[in-house]
């Protein structure tokens, strides 16, 4: 019964955690329409994808000796 408690507990934790991210995203976002923030969304995952991979092909080069 204990670990019921606290599962409900961290479910709920958890749970306002994922609103107030969302509260924040959608305060960040301000007057930009949800169509056009996607553009910005994307934008900056393709720039942590392409950073990523500078990272790992550097640290290759780096390894190498090159």
């Amino acid at each position: 019964m204990e670990g019921s408690r606290v599962a409900m507990a961290v479910s709920k934790k958890a749970k306002s955690i994922e609103e107030s991210l969302w509260d924040s995203a959608n305060k960040l976002r301000g007057s930009v329409e949800p169509s056009e923030y996607k553009h910005v969304v994307l934008s900056l995952i393709f720039l942590k994808f392409i950073s990523d991979m500078f990272e790992q092909r550097r640290s290759e080069l780096i390894a190498e000796g090159k």
